[in-house]
C-alpha cells in the first residue's frame, strides 16, 4: 500500500494498529485521529478501508482504558471522512456492540463511546441496531439519570435520536425513562399510541414510576384515547390507565380529567362490542375511588349502586370496593346518607350469603361503613336473619377480614341497648367470641420498637396495647362495656349468660386487674351482685367468679365490701353448694373469713 501524496504511510499505520501493545496502540490511534482531523486520511488515502476494521478489532481486544479511549476518538474522526463502506463497518452490529461495552467503563471512555454512537446515529440502521444490543438502552438511561458532566447531555441527545424507533422507546420506558413514550402518546400515530398504551398496561411499574408517568403527562392522552379512540385504542388505554390508577396521585389526575362519567356510561352500555371493556373500567373506578376527590362527583355512588345487580361477579366486586372506599372517606357523611336513601343497605343484605368470599367481605365492609352514623336507621333494616349471619361469621373459622367487618357492624348497631332480648343475647355471644381472641391478637401486634410512645387514641388500658375494634376485637374500644352491664340491670334474665361470658373475657388471668377496673367504672359491681342474687345457677357461678377477682383489689373492697357481705354470707349458707368455695375466697378478701378456714 503506497504512501499518499502528503506522505502518510497507511500500511505502516495499519501494522502498528494491528501489532502494537496498548501504549503503541494509543499512540498510533492519536496519530490517526490527528491525520483525519487534518483531512489527510480520507477515502482516497485509505483506498481499501482497512483502518476502520483494524481499529474496531483492537477496540474489543485492548486491555487498557487509555488505548480504548484513543481508538474511539480515532474512529470518531474517521467516521467523518471515510467512505460509505468503512462507515457501514462502523455501523455493524459487531462494531456497535464493542462501542456499547465501553458505556459501562470509566468516565473518559464512556464519554467517547457516547460521542461516537451519537455521530453514527444519523444512520437509520444504527438507531435500530443500538436498541437491539442487550443492555444498551438501560446503560444510556442510567448515564442520563446520573447527571455527570460530559455524559448526561450526550446521553440524552442519543436517547432522543434513538427514540425515532418505537421499539427503542419501549426499551427506554422499561428502563424508567418515559419522556419519549409520553411524546408518542401525545403526538404519535394512532398505531404508535396504541403500542405505547399497551406497553404501559403490561409493565411492572413501581409507585415512583407510576407517579412519574402521571406527573409527566401520560394520563391525559390516555383518557382522550379512551374517550374518542376506536375499540382497540379504548382497550389499550383502559389497560394503561388501570396500571397507573393505583397511585393516589394519578387517581386524582384521573378524576380531574373527567373520566368518571365516561367510565360509568360504559358500564351502563349494552353494546356487545364494549362488553370486554367493562371489567377494566370498573377496576379503574375502584382504584380512583380511593381518592377523596371522588366525593366531588355526588352522583357516582348512586349510579354504582344501580349497577350492582346488573353486573358480573368481577364487576360487582370492583363496584363494591369502590363504594366501600367512597363511604369510608373522612368527609363522606353526606355520601353515606345518600347511599342509604337510595336503598343501599337493602341492596347489600343479599350479598351476605354470597358464596364468593371476596364479594361477601366487600359487602360486609361497605355495610360497616354505612353503619357509622346511622346505627338506629340500620338496625331497623337488619333482621334477626341477618344478625344470625353476623354471629355465624364471628363464631366460624372464617377469615380475619370477615370477622373484622362483622364486628364493625355489630359495634355500630344499637343492638345492646335497643334490640330485642334475643338480639341482645346474640350480640353479646358474638362479642364474647371475638373478645376471647383479643389477648392473643394483642401479642401478635405488639410494636417492634417499645420505646415509641403508644397512640392515646388506640391504647387500651386493659390489654396494655394498641387496640381497635377491627384489629383486636377489643370490647373496650368498641364501647360496649357499659351497654353490656346495662343488660344485667334489666329485669329480663335471658341474656345474662351471654353478657357475663363477654365481660369475663376482660378478666382473664393476664389482664384481670385492669379489666376489673373497667367493669367497676361502668357500675358493673352492682350488676354482678344483682346476678349473684337473682340469676340462674350458671350465671351466679360466673358472676361470683368475676366478683372474686374484683374484690382482690383493695379499692374495690373498701367501696363495695360492706354492701356485698350480707348477700355473700346468705348465698354461702343457703345457695348452691358449688358456689361456696368461691364465695369463701371473696369473704377472705373482705377479711370476714380466714383464708385457710374449712367453714365451707
Amino acid at each position: 500500500m503506497p504512501r499518499t501524496a502528503a506522505g502518510v504511510d497507511v500500511e505502516d499505520l495499519l501494522v502498528r494498529v494491528k501489532n502494537g501493545a496498548d501504549a503503541e496502540l494509543a499512540e498510533v490511534a492519536r496519530e490517526v485521529a490527528a491525520l483525519a482531523e487534518q483531512g489527510r486520511l480520507g477515502e482516497d488515502d485509505d483506498e481499501d478501508g482497512v483502518l476502520v476494521p483494524a481499529l474496531l478489532a483492537r477496540l474489543s481486544a485492548a486491555g487498557g482504558a487509555e488505548a480504548r479511549v484513543r481508538v474511539m476518538v480515532a474512529l470518531q474522526r474517521l467516521a467523518r471522512c471515510v467512505g460509505c463502506e468503512s462507515k457501514e463497518r462502523l455501523a455493524s452490529i459487531e462494531a456497535l456492540s464493542s462501542i456499547v461495552r465501553s458505556l459501562s467503563r470509566d468516565v473518559d471512555e464512556t464519554r467517547e463511546a457516547i460521542a461516537l454512537l451519537l455521530d453514527l446515529s444519523d444512520i437509520p440502521q444504527v438507531r435500530q441496531r443500538i436498541g437491539r444490543i442487550k443492555g444498551s438502552i438501560v446503560m444510556l438511561v442510567t448515564l442520563r439519570n446520573a447527571h455527570e458532566p460530559g455524559t448526561h447531555d450526550d446521553a440524552e441527545k442519543l436517547l432522543h435520536m434513538l427514540s425515532s424507533n418505537p421499539q427503542n422507546v419501549l426499551l427506554m420506558a422499561e428502563a424508567g425513562y418515559f419522556r419519549p413514550l409520553i411524546h408518542y402518546l401525545k403526538e404519535g400515530s394512532d398505531m404508535n399510541k396504541i403500542l405505547m398504551a399497551t406497553a404501559i398496561s403490561k409493565m411492572f411499574l413501581s409507585e415512583p414510576m407510576k407517579s412519574s408517568l402521571g406527573e409527566d403527562g401520560a394520563v391525559e392522552p390516555l383518557v382522550e384515547m379512551f374517550k374518542s379512540g376506536n375499540l382497540e385504542a379504548k382497550h389499550s388505554a383502559l389497560g394503561a390507565l388501570l396500571n397507573l390508577s393505583s397511585s393516589l396521585q394519578n387517581a386524582e389526575i384521573l378524576i380531574n380529567s373527567g373520566i368518571t362519567g365516561p367510565l360509568l356510561q360504559l358500564l351502563f352500555s349494552v353494546t356487545s362490542v364494549l362488553m370486554t371493556l367493562r371489567e377494566p373500567a370498573s377496576a379503574i373506578l375502584a382504584a380512583i375511588a380511593q381518592s377523596e376527590r371522588i366525593l366531588l362527583h355526588k352522583d357516582v355512588a348512586p349510579q354504582m349502586l344501580s349497577l350492582l345487580n346488573l353486573s358480573s361477579p368481577v364487576i360487582q366486586l370492583h363496584l363494591l370496593r369502590a363504594l366501600n372506599s367512597i363511604s369510608g372517606h373522612t368527609n363522606a357523611k353526606r355520601a353515606r346518607a345518600k347511599i342509604r336513601q337510595n336503598g343501599g343497605v337493602q341492596l347489600l343484605l343479599p350479598f351476605l350469603t354470597e358464596k364468593n368470599i371476596d364479594i361477601k367481605i366487600a359487602a360486609l365492609n361497605f355495610i360497616s361503613n354505612l353503619s357509622k352514623d346511622a346505627s338506629q336507621e340500620l338496625a331497623e333494616q337488619i333482621r334477626d336473619t341477618h344478625l344470625n349471619i353476623f354471629v355465624k361469621i364471628i363464631s366460624s373459622p372464617t377469615s380475619g377480614n370477615e370477622k373484622a367487618a362483622a364486628i364493625g357492624i355489630l359495634s355500630n348497631l344499637p343492638l345492646l341497648s335497643e334490640g330485642s332480648i334475643k338480639a341482645k343475647s346474640k350480640a353479646a355471644t358474638s362479642l364474647a367470641q371475638l373478645s376471647q381472641n383479643s389477648l392473643a391478637l394483642r401479642k401478635t401486634k405488639l410494636p417492634r420498637w417499645l420505646c415509641v410512645a403508644p397512640s392515646a387514641e388506640t391504647y387500651c388500658l386493659v390489654h396494655n396495647s394498641q387496640c381497635t375494634v377491627k384489629s383486636t376485637f377489643c370490647l373496650v374500644k368498641a364501647g360496649v362495656v357499659s351497654p353490656l352491664i346495662q343488660i344485667l340491670e334489666d329485669d329480663n334474665r335471658e341474656a345474662d349468660g351471654a353478657v357475663l361470658e363477654a365481660l369475663a373475657t376482660l378478666m382473664q388471668d393476664e389482664i384481670w386487674e385492669n379489666g376489673s377496673k373497667v367493669i367497676e367504672k361502668a357500675s358493673g359491681v352492682h350488676a354482678l351482685l344483682r346476678i349473684a342474687e337473682a340469676g340462674n345457677s350458671t350465671s351466679q357461678e360466673k358472676a361470683i367468679w368475676m366478683l372474686e377477682r374484683i374484690f382482690r383489689l383493695e379499692a374495690h373492697r373498701e367501696r363495695y365490701g360492706e354492701i356485698a357481705q350480707a348477700l355473700l354470707i346468705d348465698l354461702a349458707q343457703k345457695g348452691d353448694p358449688i358456689l361456696k368455695p368461691m364465695i369463701g375466697k371473696i369473704l377472705a378478701h373482705l377479711e370476714l373469713l380466714q383464708t385457710q378456714s374449712s367453714y365451707f
